[in-house]
């Protein structure tokens, strides 16, 4: 880098808010480095001319995403199998307050694929990181009042714009502690009582690696599938339970390098859905 001093630090000071928004535009941490790194190169040739460089690098930041966005999501209607965000261990943002943190889960960022582009962007902004509709409007080119109806109906498409909240958060731990100890023992009963009746298993594997193409469903096939699935690992596997996502999670390793991660999302002490990522161009931010 060699903007002078100044340009720099404002930059610096940016770039957690920046990446937090580029992530959660785009489900891809890989994608959202990119894009603030693109930003860095305008910054950095055009910042002695700008006067609100948060505005400025916002706008440049969303359309960016939004650009990106628009090509890849062609790619994600012909992917194979589910297609699930790339999950994260060190969660992108500012201190991630509350507020960040509750819109970052892999259900949240799924839900969001029913979004075009421009409504992505539009709720983001408006309902994640509370810019007015006034910049909004400015940065995607559309009015105020047009904005406004955007995000009304990206809220209707989303259905819930904040995730449920468990009514026992402190027994998340707890309950994936559980889950782990009775899969790997192959409990089957406990894992019953664990499990929501109606828990979903998702599975993301792409073309690289094998996974279920649809998602499993019920609470008696999902933990048969999952005990069947541990007995065939090696005994070598290393097992460690991180935050991912901010909801407790499981990631699979070998040698240090990991081929699975998986998130719990957990509700009134019993696992509502599992969200499993194998595809190995997905697991580049889990540690």
């Amino acid at each position: 880098m060699t903007a002078d001093t100044p340009a720099l630090a404002i930059f610096d000071g940016e770039r957690p808010r920046l990446v937090a928004l580029a992530y959660r535009l785009l489900g891809s941490m890989t994608d959202a480095e990119d894009v603030v790194q693109d930003a860095w190169l305008r910054w950095e040739a055009s910042s002695s001319d700008v006067e609100r460089p948060a505005a400025w690098l916002t706008t440049v930041v969303t359309r960016l995403a939004i650009d990106r966005l628009r090509s890849a999501q062609h790619q994600r209607e012909t992917y194979v199998g589910p297609w699930l965000p790339e999950p994260v261990t060190e969660l992108p943002g500012p201190a991630e307050s509350a507020e960040l943190a509750d819109s970052l889960t892999l259900g949240f960022l799924t839900m969001l694929e029913r979004l075009t582009p421009v409504e992505r962007a539009v709720f983001l902004l408006a309902d994640v990181f509370d810019e007015p509709f006034n910049d909004i409007a400015a940065i995607v080119g559309k009015s105020p009042a047009a904005c406004r109806q955007i995000a009304s109906r990206a809220r209707r498409r989303v259905r819930d714009p904040v995730r449920h909240v468990d009514a026992t958060p402190a027994a998340g731990p707890d309950v994936a502690a559980a889950f782990v100890q009775a899969t790997v023992a192959g409990d089957v009963d406990t894992l019953l009582g664990l499990l929501a009746p109606d828990v979903v298993l998702v599975s993301d594997g792409g073309a690289e690696r094998h996974a279920a193409r649809r998602p499993v469903r019920g609470a008696e096939r999902v933990a048969r599938l999952l005990v069947n699935i541990s007995r065939r690992f090696p005994t070598n596997v290393e097992l460690t339970t991180p935050t991912l996502n901010g909801e407790p999670g499981i990631v699979l390793s070998f040698a240090g390098r990991p081929f699975m991660a998986m998130a719990l999302e957990i509700h009134d002490g019993r696992v509502q859905a599992l969200r499993s990522v194998l595809n190995p161009r997905k697991l580049g931010h889990v540690t």
